[in-house]
């Protein structure tokens, strides 16, 4: 089989139609570039160039081969460029997990940043709930996770990387039977949405803690795991809900967005979660601006 050191002396040859401008384009002397040609076309099984003293001519099986030959020095070339890129993290695939309310809120300003990093990187973006997350950094199938604690698991590193507040979600019919400053103590006896024990259990958890250290027992309709799904039955009329403070972000008609006046600052924590053996070199190379990015937006 013939070497990309033989295609590159035939294509220089072919293209210039001359040994010597071909020799000094290639910056070897003429000698060993006619002998690589030569070492091509007995490969080949037949002429590629006809040669005189005085012209230097493609045969039919030339003409025919060069555009191939061109397009094989073509392709190694860019391969080698790909490796290279791919090693030094500015070209590949980065998947990120990410909850929905982190897709409202954080999210495009992360894809602005890995785009400004380098429009070679493709991003797969995953909307999990964080259990989902946690088994997809188990499975290798996402290299980061933006999710909420906790997380048990030895293999992997997580870092708290925002916080945000809580707001109260009212259906616009009944927002008059709420003070203009809901504290969690107005949530007593009212109905109200709750999110899931087993697929949202940290916020799960969280609201129920809030709940029970001021001894509020709110009227629990519905369970819910999504945020937009708990949205969309406020704008129903079903219930009240407390959302992370990005989701707000979502204007759904017919829903009423009230800051809790009781509430603990910035009790909603996000966690940055990525494996210990990650050896994606496009990870490596982002890892620190997008936990920048994080931390500076609000």
């Amino acid at each position: 089989m013939f070497e990309l050191s033989q295609l590159r002396c035939f294509v220089a040859v072919a293209e210039e139609l001359h040994f010597g401008r071909a020799a000094k384009r290639l910056h070897m002397t003429q000698p060993p570039l006619s002998r690589q040609v030569r070492l091509l076309e007995h490969q080949m099984g037949t002429e590629l160039l006809h040669r005189s003293n005085r012209v230097v001519q493609l045969t039919a099986a030339g003409r025919s081969f060069l555009p191939d030959a061109a397009r094989i020095l073509r392709m190694a070339e860019e391969a080698a460029v790909s490796a290279r890129r791919i090693a030094l993290g500015t070209e590949g695939v980065l998947a990120i997990g990410f909850t929905a309310a982190v897709g409202y809120g954080k999210l495009p300003a992360l894809v602005s940043a890995v785009r400004a990093m380098s429009t070679d990187v493709r991003l797969v973006l995953k909307e999990m709930v964080s259990s989902a997350q946690l088994e997809a950094l188990d499975g290798h199938q996402i290299d980061i996770g933006l999710l909420r604690p906790a997380v048990e698991q030895s293999e992997l590193i997580a870092l708290p990387c925002a916080r945000e507040s809580l707001m109260l979600a009212i259906p616009e019919s009944v927002v008059q039977q709420w003070p203009a400053e809901p504290t969690l103590k107005d949530c007593h006896g009212r109905a109200m949405l709750m999110y899931s024990p087993y697929e949202a259990r940290y916020f799960h958890q969280l609201v129920n803690h809030l709940f029970d250290r001021k001894g509020v027992q709110p009227n629990i309709v519905e369970y819910v795991s999504q945020i937009h799904s708990m949205l969309a039955l406020v704008r129903a009329g079903i219930g009240a809900a407390l959302i992370p403070a990005t989701a707000s972000l979502l204007q759904f008609p017919g829903v009423i967005y009230r800051p809790m006046a009781t509430v603990p600052a910035k009790p909603v924590e996000l966690l940055f979660a990525y494996r210990k053996d990650n050896d994606n070199p496009v990870f490596n190379a982002v890892k620190d601006v997008l936990l920048r990015t994080l931390a500076e937006q609000p």
